[in-house]
Parts: structure tokens; sequence; C-alpha cells
């Protein structure tokens, strides 16, 4: 039988056998070897630059651009056409209040669901709620 002491001998053999004559590829497959890895890299790279180049932008159809709206600034109170800061265009009864409430809201927003329906109160537009004391909610985005 054999120990492990004269395994471990072996092994230690074998090891410095092959230590002092590294392996040595041929010229020939070598030079093969770095074509195919370059082959490889560059069609890889390809790829990549048209996966890159195949993305569609992003585009956003159907906002509103402009609005008409009376300017207060001016005395004359003509209609005036302004460039729309938000994409919700405001109609008739789309903000909501409370009657025991000082803020208002347009009909989405979470503060709307605790204000129960008989207490509900509708507005034309932004002056009305404001000329009846109400002010915008801080939580609902877009007054």
């Amino acid at each position: 039988m054999t120990s492990i002491k004269d395994l471990r001998e072996k092994i230690k053999a074998y090891s410095q056998s092959k230590l002092r004559q590294p392996p040595i590829l041929p010229d020939d497959l070598f030079l093969g070897l770095i074509i195919i890895l370059v082959a490889f890299c560059s069609f890889g790279l390809g790829r990549l630059s048209k996966i890159e180049g195949a993305k569609t932008p992003i585009r956003i159809e159907n906002i509103p651009t402009e609005v008409t709206s009376k300017d207060s600034s001016v005395g004359t109170g003509s209609a005036k056409t302004t460039q729309s800061a938000s994409i919700i265009s405001t109609t008739r009864n789309d903000l909501v209040g409370s009657k025991n409430g000082k803020k208002y809201y347009y009909p989405w927003c979470s503060g709307v669901k605790s204000i129960s329906p008989a207490n509900l109160i509708h507005f034309a537009d932004k002056n009305e709620a404001e000329a009846r004391g109400y002010s915008p909610a801080t939580a609902c985005k877009g007054l």
C-alpha cells in the first residue's frame, strides 16, 4: 500500500518536471487563435453598434400646445393665446372641493377620496374656486 508521503513525492516530482519545460504552442496555432479572437470581438462590437442605432426615440403625441385664456395683466381683457405648461387642460366641472375645507382638487387626486359625496362641490375653473376662497391643494400635482 502506498503512503500519503509517497503520493506527495510523486506529485511534486511530476509538477517540477513540467515546470522545467513550459508547454509551447506552435506558431501557426497561436496565430490562428489570435485571428479567431479578433474576429469574435469585431463581430460583437458590430452587433452592439447596430443595436444602439436601431433604438427609436420616444415621441409624445396629442399634447395640447395652446390654450385660450383671459389675460388679467392686460387692461383690455382680450383673449390671448399662451403656451400650455400642463398636459392637463381644465374644462367645466374639472375641479372639486369640500364644503368644510378650503382646498380644491382635480377629481382624481388622492385628497378627494376623503371627502364625502354630500360635502363635494364642483368649480368651473380655478378662478371660480379662488373667488370663493379656496386655494390649490399641495398634494394634487398640476394645480
